[in-house]
Parts: structure tokens; sequence; C-alpha cells
């Protein structure tokens, strides 16, 4: 009763970390794969996962391939009911979803202007008036969940819920580029980035030297912040 997730690079990959989270975090069984999305062997490593072209990929224990987060989430959420990917509450429920949505299809400047990058942090980014919007409507759907939450816990929703997976990369772009947020969601970042799954996936992704760097952003850099 084994899945198998096929992910890309952990210190770029921000869909891949959203895949892993969701086995890991829920304790599910699963094996991962590496795909060369940097060594030009992607659509070679994917091509059993046919039609699947993108990391992350998933295949079921009964064989079924999975792509894109969304349906990968539902799936494992209808497979394994009593792990509570899902907030319980139907109200609450309802606005992880809608989080999760809102993240699949949006943000585009934020994931445009800021790749994921997991090494370091560039000081003095410049925030275009488009990544401003960005990070001003996640502070308000961020804000939106913790109304439901209603203090319970340090995550988006109380408990750890596939709405904190989808938010997993974006809190490593806000800290990688030092972006500006208000106090509440960089706190909620820093819960995010000292979880201990978060860690071992960061720690693995360096483990592999990239030279030249993917992303410099031609700004000078701070080293990641480690609790």
């Amino acid at each position: 009763m084994t899945y198998d997730l096929y992910i890309g690079d952990k210190t770029f990959s921000s869909w891949s970390l959203r895949g892993w989270l969701m086995l890991e975090k829920f304790d599910l069984p699963y094996r991962s794969h590496m795909v060369g999305l940097y060594g030009g062997t992607m659509a070679q490593d994917l091509a059993s996962l046919a039609p699947a072209k993108l990391v992350p990929a998933l295949k079921t224990p009964d064989g079924e391939i999975i792509g894109e987060t969304l349906a990968m989430a539902e799936t494992l959420a209808e497979r394994h009911p009593e792990k509570a990917l899902w907030p319980t509450d139907p109200s609450t429920r309802a606005r992880a979803r809608w989080l999760c949505a809102a993240m699949a299809s949006g943000f585009s400047t934020l994931r445009g202007e800021c790749p994921m990058q997991l090494q370091h942090v560039n000081k003095g980014f410049p925030v275009s008036e488009a990544l401003a919007k960005d990070l001003t409507r996640l502070q308000e759907l961020w804000d939106y969940a913790n109304d439901a939450s209603d203090g319970k816990g340090p995550w988006l929703f109380g408990s750890y819920s596939l709405a904190d997976v989808f938010y997993a990369p974006v809190c490593a772009r806000i800290v990688g580029y030092d972006l500006p947020v208000s106090q509440t969601a960089r706190d909620y970042c820093q819960v995010t980035l000292n979880d201990p799954a978060f860690k071992t996936w960061r720690a693995e992704g360096l483990e592999i030297i990239y030279d030249p760097f993917p992303y410099d952003m031609g700004c000078p850099t701070t080293p990641w912040p480690v609790a």
C-alpha cells in the first residue's frame, strides 16, 4: 500500500514540495523518485507516467497516475479520511479548499518574480506594484483563515491541513526574498520553515551543489534563518 511520488530538485521545485508534504506530514507510505528537472531528463523520467508531464506526479498503489497537486490532494483525502487532510468542520473545510484553489490558480507575479529557492535570503529585492498586490491578497486570505481557526493553533486553520501544504512554498518565498508582510504573516512563515518536515526537505536539497546557482537575483544575500 505504498505510493510512488515523482519530484524535482528540492531546493527549487515548489510544486514538488507540496506533493511531498501531503504524504510526509500525514504519515502516508511512499517512495520518492527524483526527476531530472534541471538535468534535461524530465521527459524521459516521466515517460512511464503518461500523460503526466510535470512534477509532482503520483502513482497510487493500484497503479493510477495522478498529476496536478489539487487532484493529488483530493485523491489522498478521499482515500484516507482517517488522516483528516482537510479540516473536519464543513465550513472550515470549504475555506481551506478555497485557499488551495486560490494558490493553484493565482499569485502569478509572486511565483514568476520570486522563484522558490531555499539556499539563502535575498536582501533588498525590489517589490514591484504587481508583487505588492499579490502580497496584499495573500495576507487577506491568511487573515480569513485565521478568523476560522479562532486562535486554536499555529497553522492556517488551527491544525495542520492541506492549506498549509499549499502555502509552504509561499512562506519560503517570503523569507527567501525578505518580502514585506505583516508580523502575523511572518510569524506563520517561521512556523512553516521551522517545521521538522520542511527542515528535512531543505536539508536534503542542499546536499546538491549548483554552479552556477540557477536563480541569481543580483541582490546581496544573507544566510537562511535557522531556528
